[in-house]
């Protein structure tokens, strides 16, 4: 089970640059729908993967799906040959996006990202127009049947303006 909450905090306290994206986006918006993992999208400067090294490396990160035992470095040079990462980690299943499709990198989802608090840490979140578009453009199952209940909570939201 990802602890959410822990995760967060770590991010926050070694003042890693993300946005949240994903399922836990979703539910931050009032999806009902259950994620098992913490997807971001996060900035690639030097100083920020580095951030992302320090933050993560105490809980072990690990290639999720890869055999035990495959030679795997958490650094910067890691961090800097690759640009999406889907790790296990001891405080549960971590996604990190260098861009995402139909959104792009941190610098061109920033400006339109919200700010909220979860689980007492500030961050960014993607929009809820950003998120629809996001799920749209990824166009996997899981993202095609989240988008009926999004689309529904951005006409309700509308509906109250």
């Amino acid at each position: 089970m990802t602890a959410f909450d822990a995760l967060l905090r770590v991010l926050s306290e070694h003042g890693v640059e993300f946005i949240l994206i994903g399922g836990a986006a979703a539910i931050a918006h009032g999806s009902a729908r259950f994620t098992e993992d913490l997807d971001v999208v996060y900035e690639r400067s030097p100083e920020n993967l580095m951030r992302i090294v320090d933050a993560l490396a105490p809980y072990q990160p690990y290639p999720r799906g890869a055999p035990a035992g495959l030679p795997f470095v958490w650094d910067v040079a890691t961090l800097k040959r690759g640009m999406n990462f889907t790790l296990t980690t001891q405080l549960g299943d971590f996604d990190l996006f260098g861009e995402i499709p139909g959104g792009g990198t941190y610098a061109e989802l920033a400006g339109g990202a919200i700010a909220i608090e979860l689980f007492g840490v500030r961050c960014l979140c993607l929009s809820l127009a950003q998120l629809i578009r996001a799920k749209r453009t990824t166009g996997r199952p899981k993202d095609l049947e989240a988008l009926a209940e999004l689309q529904a909570i951005e006409d309700e939201r509308d509906r109250l303006r």
